[in-house]
C-alpha cells in the first residue's frame, strides 16, 4: 500500500539508500578483518551507517584514536580505488532528477571525495547541499549531520524527512526529530516511520506548503 505525506525538505543518506556500494564496502572491510585477525561477519555487522574509525574503535578497543584515524584514511583510499560494481539503488536516479530546485540534501558518513566518486559512479546527481564526514564532529547515530542539513536548507527539523537504510542512520534521523523512510529489505527492523524496499515508485510533487511525497 502506498503512503503519501507532505514535507518541506528531503534528506538522503548515500550508501544503500541512493547508492548500492555493498559489494565494494564488504570486500574492503573483509580484507581489513583478515589483516587484523577478526571474523569478517563480526566486522560487517557493525560497520554500516557510521564513520569507519568509530567501527574500528569498537572492534579494536585497545588501539588509540590516532591509529584508528590513520587506518581509516587507508581504508578510504582503498574504497576510492574500488568503484566497480557501484550502482544506483533502483529508482534513485529518477527520484533525484525529479527534485529539481526542491529542498534536499545528501547526509553521509563518507568523505566528500568518496561521496562524489560513488555518486558519479552510480550516475546520480550530487545535491547542492551536502553534509559529509568533514562537516560534523559526531557521526551517526548522533543527529548532528541531519540537523546540520536542515540548517543548510533553512528549515526546521520537523519539516524534514530522512531517507536512510541503516540502524545508526534511522536512529539519527529520529533523534533529530525528523520522520524517516527506511530504505531496503531490512530497514523496517529499525522502526522508521515508513519503509520501502527501494526507491522505485517514489514520487515527489511540489505543493504550496512544500513537497508531496508518495512512496511506491
Amino acid at each position: 500500500m502506498s503512503q503519501t505525506f507532505t514535507t518541506r525538505a528531503l534528506l538522503f543518506d548515500m550508501d544503500s539508500t541512493l547508492v548500492d556500494s555493498t559489494a565494494v564496502v564488504e570486500r574492503v572491510w573483509t580484507q581489513w578483518a583478515a589483516e587484523h585477525d577478526l571474523a569478517a561477519a563480526d566486522v560487517l555487522a557493525v560497520i554500516h551507517g557510521r564513520q569507519g574509525h568509530l567501527s574500528m574503535a569498537e572492534l579494536l578497543p585497545h588501539r588509540s584514536q590516532e591509529e584508528n584515524l590513520a587506518d581509516n584514511a587507508v581504508m578510504l583510499a582503498r574504497e576510492l580505488d574500488e568503484l566497480d560494481g557501484v550502482v544506483e539503488i533502483p529508482g534513485a536516479a529518477t527520484l533525484l532528477a525529479s527534485l529539481g530546485d526542491a529542498s534536499h540534501a545528501l547526509v553521509t558518513s563518507a568523505t566528500l571525495e568518496l561521496a562524489t566518486a560513488r555518486m558519479r559512479a552510480a550516475g546520480l546527481a550530487m545535491p547542492t547541499a551536502v553534509v559529509t564526514a568533514e562537516s560534523v564532529t559526531r557521526s551517526k547515530p548522533h543527529p548532528e549531520g541531519f540537523l546540520r542539513a536542515a540548517e543548510l536548507l533553512g528549515v526546521g527539523p520537523t519539516d524534514c524527512v530522512v531517507f536512510e537504510d541503516s540502524a545508526f542512520g534511522i536512529e539519527a534521523g529520529l533523534a533529530a526529530g525528523m520522520r524517516v523512510v527506511g530504505v531496503g529489505p531490512t530497514a523496517a527492523r529499525h522502526n522508521p516511520t515508513w519503509a520501502v524496499d527501494d526507491l522505485t515508485g517514489t514520487r515527489v510533487v511540489p505543493v504550496p506548503d512544500g513537497l508531496r511525497v508518495t512512496l511506491g
